[in-house]
């Protein structure tokens, strides 16, 4: 090996698998942040950490809601996905906005989504700074998965490009 820019040794680490986060704001309204900074934290109890930046919205709803919902997409939601990752929960309705469809949860108020490969909803019980960034570490209280898996979304490089990355799928 050999020394190089920090910036030019990043690009090793794609493709990162890509997650949705559901909130909610105070007055309820769903939002959606798409994160490829996530990972989970534990199998008994299972928990999530999913780490977001300070001048996000999500940041804003996560704290002051005490929760989020983790959703696993399917590489068909790429457009969606940039989209709620590029722009702002605070003037758009991200729902609307990319046709994506909010199911009622059952244990928290955050939103599944329908179609997605996995959701998890989570209780939030750790925030902890990290520079630029808070990383927000969930407790899973309930879980649902589709019952046909289709190929998950991936960040493919730093210019923010999405697709599939190819995988054997269990189906069931």
């Amino acid at each position: 090996m050999k020394e190089v820019e920090i910036e030019k040794a990043l690009q090793s680490k794609y493709p990162l698998p890509v997650a949705l986060a559901t909130s909610v704001d105070r007055k309820n309204r769903p939002n959606i942040i798409t994160l490829a900074w996530y990972m989970q934290t534990s199998i008994k109890p299972l928990m999530f950490a999913i780490s977001i930046a300070h001048s996000r919205y999500s940041y804003e709803t996560i704290l002051s809601s005490g929760e989020f919902c983790l959703v696993f997409p399917p590489a068909e939601w790429a457009d969606a996905a940039l989209f709620c990752g590029t722009k702002s929960g605070r003037d758009t309705d991200k729902f609307d906005a990319t046709g994506l469809v909010p199911l009622k949860p059952s244990k928290i108020q955050s939103p599944l989504i329908e179609g997605a490969n996995a959701g998890f909803e989570c209780r939030l019980i750790a925030a902890t700074p990290t520079g630029d960034h808070t990383i927000f570490v969930g407790k899973a209280v309930t879980a649902y998965m589709s019952d046909v898996q289709k190929p998950g979304l991936y960040l493919l490089d730093k210019g923010y490009k999405l697709g599939p990355v190819k995988t054997i799928l269990p189906n069931k």
